[in-house]
């Protein structure tokens, strides 16, 4: 095969491992094994870990407090929905320029400063008085995280020789699923026993612990040729860009797809995605090289990163309204009914790291994302009084699938984009699933709305129910999209019953189609997948030195 100019780039990349602020040597540059617990790569792994977790556990414990902080503070449901939309804001539009940080500075630095600031504005939301406070600061933590997470697969790169990344990032994924997995419950528990602050202040001891070891464990690995100047108005088209985007997609369910507002932040995110592409071929040090999509297997593997997210998040977007609404679980329990899920993902994580070092990544991808198409099709068979045991199955094949897909195509972006630019391709694939995550909220929300407007007239009809009048058929739609019967206060018992079967039966339909949307998905991806391959550095260094 020939040997493209980012195979040559990537090939002739080095390290130059140092201390901050000595320039003294502080790691191999071939991937040998470290001596004593300073730059140890398992260790390292370790720390990153410790890191990355209490970003995970923060994105689904603070869902469960929402309803708590919205009561204290006498917020409006408008005030709480900015709790989560400024924190994914500031984290999707800054992650590639986070990682670009990384690469200029180090990510030894960056990964400190995160977890360091991530940690004092969890604290500061604890101690605000006002609902505009813990937005503000939960868009700080959007910024902070956004520094910690590429840099924490920046690291795990730099340290790990090629034949071993893959086991990283697979263990790397088992704490993220752990942590999604056991956020609703230690939330629940704390918003229950103890207070709504104390699901923020369990940030201060983790980002201290995080820090004391990432201080102690983790060297500052540089490539020899990291940029080293700041692309400005590239980070400014970017961000514009992206966060025109992201908007959109989060103010689309409000204002409607057809909506003049909806497509002038598209079009303007548009355009400055062209710009920005127009003018990184012009600057000398680009904030994303456009030669670095030359490699399709990276290119693959982050349209792999978005249509899995699409699959995943909008999918599952559904279920917990599922769990909740229909089947009236409390927050413990559905997520205690999400185990199979997350409990897959943890397990098989490390397992299809293992694999993809053996056989590479394309069977396990395309397998992954089957399993995903399988799985997402089972879910749109659900009815209301599906039992625990056919939901466990369906959730636990959707996760038995992500796992290779989340390890897989995170080792073929990092692995296939030079050494220098491992921070910027780390912010790509959390970038790339963030935006995935929000189209498909976004686009099945729309399917899901569209499939409830068409059939709740007419189911409500044919169950005897009174005509509505057109504002309330619309308020009822809006309930019926999250599974809530619109009963009005004071209705009879036994057309309580009748609403509520009509709303669910139409909840059901509406949910059913989504996930068909989101099987399509999937299937789509296992082609996709087709195109990936093992990171150029591994094939380069097959004979690297073992830890």
């Amino acid at each position: 095969m020939a040997v493209t100019s980012l195979e040559r780039m990537t090939s002739q990349t080095t390290i130059d491992a140092t201390e901050p602020g000595d320039g003294t040597p502080s790691a191999p540059s071939d991937h040998t094994p470290a001596k004593g617990l300073r730059g140890h790569p398992w260790l390292t792994l370790i720390s990153v870990a410790v890191g990355v977790m209490m970003v995970a556990l923060d994105g689904t414990i603070v869902a469960i407090a929402n309803p708590a902080i919205q009561k204290d503070l006498g917020a409006s449901f408008a005030d709480v929905q900015w709790i989560t939309n400024g924190y994914f804001l500031a984290l999707a539009v800054t992650l590639i320029t986070a990682g670009k940080l990384g690469d200029r500075f180090g990510h030894r630095q960056t990964f400190l400063i995160g977890i360091v600031g991530f940690a004092a504005a969890s604290a500061a939301i604890g101690l605000s008085s006002s609902i505009a406070l813990v937005v503000t600061f939960r868009v700080f933590q959007g910024l902070f995280g956004a520094l910690l997470m590429p840099a924490a697969l920046g690291l795990l790169r730099a340290t790990f020789p090629a034949d071993k990344l893959n086991m990283a990032i697979g263990i790397w994924g088992m704490v993220i699923g752990a942590s999604t997995a056991g956020g609703p419950i230690l939330g629940g528990l704390l918003v229950e026993h103890v207070s709504w602050q104390s699901v923020f202040f369990i940030n201060v001891p983790v980002g201290v612990l995080a820090l004391v070891i990432g201080l102690v464990i983790l060297v500052d690995h540089r490539a020899e040729n990291a940029p080293r100047s700041f692309d400005l108005l590239g980070i400014a088209l970017l961000s514009g860009a992206m966060f025109c985007l992201v908007w959109a997609l989060i103010k689309a369910p409000a204002w409607g797809w057809g909506d003049g507002k909806t497509w002038l932040f598209l079009l303007v995110s548009v355009a400055g995605f062209a710009f920005f592409a127009f003018w990184e071929q012009k600057v000398k040090e680009p904030l994303i090289p456009l030669n670095l999509f030359r490699s399709v297997p990276l290119s693959a593997g982050v349209v792999l990163m978005v249509l899995m997210a699409i699959a995943f998040m909008g999918g599952l977007f559904f279920v917990t309204f599922y769990l909740q609404n229909v089947h009236g679980m409390s927050p413990i329990d559905a997520g205690l009914h999400l185990l199979p899920l997350t409990g897959m993902m943890i397990v098989g994580s490390p397992l299809a790291g293992a694999m993809i070092s053996k056989t590479g990544p394309r069977v396990p991808l395309a397998g992954g994302m089957a399993c995903v198409a399988i799985a997402m099709f089972g879910m749109s068979t659900l009815e209301t009084d599906t039992g625990s045991g056919i939901m466990s199955v369906w959730f636990a094949l959707l996760g038995l699938g992500l796992a290779p897909v989340m390890v897989g195509a995170t080792e073929v972006i990092v692995g296939n984009a030079p050494m220098e630019l491992s921070g910027v391709a780390g912010g790509l694939q959390q970038a790339a699933m963030q935006i995935g995550g929000s189209l498909g909220t976004a686009v099945l929300g729309a399917v899901m709305a569209s499939k409830v407007d068409s059939d709740l007239a007419g189911n409500w009809t044919a169950a005897g129910l009174p005509q509505l009048t057109p504002e309330q058929q619309a308020q009822a739609s809006e309930a019926v999209q999250v599974g809530v019967p619109p009963v009005a206060e004071g209705t009879p018992e036994s057309v309580v019953a009748q609403i509520t079967k009509v709303a669910h039966d139409t909840f059901i339909s509406g949910m059913s189609l989504a996930c068909l949307v989101a099987a399509g998905v999937a299937v789509a991806a296992i082609l996709v997948a087709l195109l990936t391959k093992r990171g150029v550095n591994a094939d380069a260094s097959a004979g690297a030195a073992h830890i």
